[in-house]
């Protein structure tokens, strides 16, 4: 079976990089891949600022799931309002409800408590994949546009953290049940998001040996995005623009090399490419996904 077929199978993806390498474009361009390949996928992001419905051409999600395309749907997701949610099953009495959400303990309990909005993120992806969100689509894939390295170590590792402190309550019925789900290979999986400049390699290597100590596995799939094509040596020799960019493709060049040589896992590498941030470039992306060599 191929990485493509692999990741497929998932039930949840998890991408996250270095800020600035292009994730959320990634992982818009894998979940249209996806659902292109007749998988039911719905790319979800945590950044308030919602990048992602921009990349596919729908509205801002504004915390809905909003449909964008065939098998494909989006949504901005708000931590705060899933914890909420979870508040409203487990005292069921409207006004009880009411008297929690709006007191100081737990206003203080939701914004301070350590992995509580990363349990908030995983449970709402783990309700969506098993149809306990009323007014959901059914889904196959949940792609979660994870935030950048460092919080999406986190996120990863907050499961299990949680799990070892809390053992009772809806919180910590929550934390066992995502531990298990986030260590389980065939049901979940991370894509790691680089570019072939240093500061983003030395980060993604960090990554992939942190998910090796923490989790026992490495990343599902490695994107090197953003390569610079290469030149041929007599193109525009004189030309100091056409200089520039062989001068950043040796960069790329030296920082692949750095790559290959701490992981030989899956790789797929994705072009520069003379788009703007929206449908076209994600479209072109998928191409690019779907027809280039995953070494």
């Amino acid at each position: 079976m191929g990485v493509f077929e692999r990741l497929a199978r998932r039930e949840l993806l998890v991408v996250t990089g270095k800020g600035g390498v292009g994730k959320t474009a990634v992982a818009a361009a894998l979940g249209l891949s996806l659902a292109r390949a007749g998988r039911r996928v719905l790319v979800v992001e945590v950044d308030p600022r919602e990048n992602v419905h921009r990349m596919l051409g729908v509205p801002p999600s504004g915390g809905e799931i909003l449909p964008a395309g065939p098998r494909l749907w989006v949504q901005n997701l708000k931590p705060r309002q899933v914890l909420d949610q979870v508040i409203r099953e487990q005292v069921k009495i409207e006004f009880l409800v009411q008297r929690v959400l709006s007191s100081s303990g737990y206003e203080q309990f939701s914004a301070a408590a350590p992995g509580l909005k990363e349990l908030a993120v995983l449970g709402h992806a783990l309700r969506l994949h098993r149809g306990r969100e009323p007014g959901a689509p059914e889904l196959d894939v949940v792609i979660l546009d994870a935030p950048a390295t460092g919080h999406g170590v986190t996120l990863l590792t907050a499961p299990r953290l949680v799990s070892e402190v809390i053992h009772q309550g809806p919180f910590g019925r929550m934390a066992g049940e995502l531990a298990d789900w986030m260590a389980d290979p065939g049901r979940s999986g991370v894509v790691v998001v680089t570019q072939a400049e240093e500061m983003p390699v030395e980060e993604a290597l960090e990554l992939v040996d942190t998910l090796a100590d923490r989790f026992g596995r490495g990343p599902e799939l490695l994107v090197v995005n953003g390569l610079y094509p290469p030149l041929d040596g007599a193109v525009g020799a004189e030309d100091p623009i056409v200089d520039l960019w062989r001068r950043r493709r040796g960069i790329n060049d030296r920082e692949l090399a750095e790559l290959k040589a701490h992981w030989q896992g899956p790789t797929v590498e994705l072009p520069q490419l003379p788009l703007d941030s929206g449908p076209d470039l994600i479209a072109a992306l998928k191409s690019c996904l779907l027809e280039r060599p995953w070494s």
